[in-house]
């Protein structure tokens, strides 16, 4: 029954002294079966409890709705399996968990509200907010620390100071958490500068930083003159974005702030052990000033990579704990077997405009509707009018979340990114009822800061030749199924969006990486199983595919090209990621 308790320097656990050394590994960003792996290794680096966020968006898909818990969110079995590796867990549930995740981990239906105020002592915003937690923290408590289970704290609010100051509603928080029986500490988390604005009276406050560690445990001091220190995101590592570079972290540079840390006597939080991957359509993007995605890999440059093979840095940094705590003598695994098969051809074709009516279904309105008033979280919406007067034409957008490919008649003649901050285009209308089409992209919702409040779709009006464009039919295809599609040999290249299937017979499954190079930009299953999306633009030009997605004997795989579809059409599984530039 791990009880844990602070004093005026430390934590205590069950009344001794006792110093939190724990890694961020989210069970929703990797594959359930690889789950105990991955905590095998970090109790092997000298870790004594892992971290873990909880994304309500996931949990909670539908409003109102019941929880999902199970298959790879069953989230009492990911803790059973870290109380079964001897680590305790610091849990964050949210409500807003940024984490570089769709959304900051917060449902998309809530901004189906006009107005609603997130993060806030809004009714509708924090009624929704205490009908999840009601759900979730009844499957939670048999494993919290008095019960006997591996949770020893819970996090209120999430980096609250880079976001707002209102007390009020941390207090509301910490009181449906009570109510609901978290008898743990709770804790909260903020960058040094946020510190005063982001805490609750009475609740354990801790710092989040990558370097300067002296200046951040001192601010830390500044706020909270008493208690233990603790950096909850230590960031050893750091995300990647399209169109930016891969971001990585010297080992050494890692190791030597850690130690200075540890030395300090603080208790850490690797962020992160191990990122896994955004699989899907969830990983979010950020937005001050410039709407800027993130891409699908959250490989983190972390002590494990995205495969959850020990890196140079895991190494390191296991040198570091094992001068502070005891770190197991046990060997360490190699990495794991990989599955290495160039030029899989992906010969069978299906258009998406030819699919419409088994991917989604038309809403009719006079102005385009939201993705969010459609009910829809992930994916993409196809919005279609006619236009009645031939000749040159300027179509222009109040906004568009977040990348629109125009077509008339069948034909592209635009591509708009919110990230360029485009909103028009210029073409010739070719006949009379003429059909345009815009098929916008979500490419994830803002994840931290004050653009949270980030819809998507078309927002606002739309004109041409500056009247109002009416009659619209907006179709949601959120691709959550293929289910229904008819692929052929194509006897021609296809014009526009475009689904291409491919099979490999393999004899067993192991761990490998979708190469797209040659491609432009899309999305890729693997058996059914959405891998995420890619993009030309790099940095990142593979997708990993965990071991257990593939099956042995045929193995399908499809891609969703929006643009030019290769001449030879074909993909390579290779035995290595390729996150950065090909030089690397």
């Amino acid at each position: 029954m791990p009880i844990l308790q602070t004093d005026d320097q430390h934590f205590l656990l069950d009344g001794q002294p006792f110093r939190i050394l724990s890694g961020g590994l989210h069970y929703f960003r990797v594959h359930p079966e690889q789950w105990a792996d991955r905590l095998r290794k970090a109790r092997a680096m000298g870790l004594n409890t892992i971290e873990t966020y909880v994304p309500w968006n996931l949990h909670q898909p539908v409003p109102g709705g019941e929880l999902v818990l199970d298959g790879p969110l069953d989230l009492p079995r990911f803790l059973e399996l870290a109380a079964a590796e001897g680590l305790y867990v610091l849990l964050r549930p949210g409500p807003f968990i940024c984490a570089e995740f769709e959304g900051g981990g917060l449902p998309s239906w809530l901004l189906g509200h006009d107005g609603i105020r997130l993060r806030s002592t809004d009714p509708r915003f924090l009624s929704a907010v205490e009908h999840y937690l009601t759900l979730l923290l009844p499957a939670v408590a048999p494993h919290l620390g008095p019960q006997g289970g591996p949770v020893i704290a819970v996090q209120l609010e999430n980096e609250y100071g880079a976001f707002g100051d209102d007390t009020d509603y941390l207090r509301r928080l910490a009181d449906i958490l009570d109510r609901n029986g978290v008898d743990v500490p709770l804790f909260t988390c903020d960058q040094p500068q946020d510190l005063a604005r982001g805490g609750l009276p009475g609740v354990l406050r801790t710092v989040n930083f990558g370097s300067r560690v002296g200046p951040g445990l001192a601010a830390l001091r500044e706020v909270q003159p008493t208690g233990p220190l603790m950096c909850t995101e230590f960031w050893i590592g750091w995300f990647d974005r399209w169109g930016g570079v891969h971001v990585v972290r010297d080992a050494e540079d890692a190791a030597t702030a850690l130690d200075e840390l540890l030395s300090a006597g603080a208790s850490v939080n690797l962020y992160m052990f191990h990122g896994g991957t955004s699989f899907g359509f969830t990983s979010g993007a950020n937005d001050k000033h410039t709407y800027h995605p993130t891409v699908t890999s959250y490989d983190y440059d972390a002590p494990l990579d995205e495969a959850g093979d020990i890196t140079d840095k895991y190494l390191a940094l296991r040198d570091v704990i094992a001068r502070h705590a005891p770190v197991p003598d046990t060997p360490l695994p190699p990495p794991s077997k990989k599955i290495c098969h160039p030029g899989v051809e992906l010969g069978e074709a299906a258009t998406l405009f030819d699919a419409l009516d088994v991917l989604g279904n038309p809403v009719a309105s006079e102005t385009p509707v939201t993705m969010e008033r459609l009910g829809q979280s992930f994916g993409f919406v196809l919005y279609e009018t006619r236009l009645e007067r031939p000749g040159p034409a300027l179509l222009e957008f109040e906004a568009v979340h977040d990348r629109a490919q125009i077509f008339v008649d069948g034909q592209p003649i635009a591509v708009l990114e919110r990230e360029r901050h485009e909103r028009t285009a210029a073409f010739t209308v070719p006949r009379p009822g003429a059909v345009l089409r815009v098929l916008v992209e979500n490419q994830g919702r803002v994840n931290y800061g004050p653009a949270l409040h980030d819809r998507k779709g078309i927002i606002g009006r739309v004109t041409l030749d500056g009247e109002p464009l009416t009659g619209w039919v907006s179709r949601p295809l959120s691709l959550a199924s293929l289910d229904g599609l008819t692929f052929a040999t194509p006897d021609a290249p296809r014009v526009g969006p475009t689904f291409r299937r491919g099979h490999l017979d393999i004899e067993e499954p192991a761990d490998t990486f979708l190469d797209t190079t040659g491609w432009t930009k899309g999305c890729a299953w693997v058996n059914g199983f959405t891998l995420g999306r890619y993009w030309s633009r790099g940095p990142q030009r593979s997708l990993y595919v965990p071991a257990p997605v593939l099956r042995p004997g045929r193995n399908e795989i499809v891609l969703l090209e929006l643009h030019a579809v290769p001449g030879l059409a074909t993909v390579d599984l290779r035995d290595l990621p390729a996150l950065g530039p090909e030089e690397e």
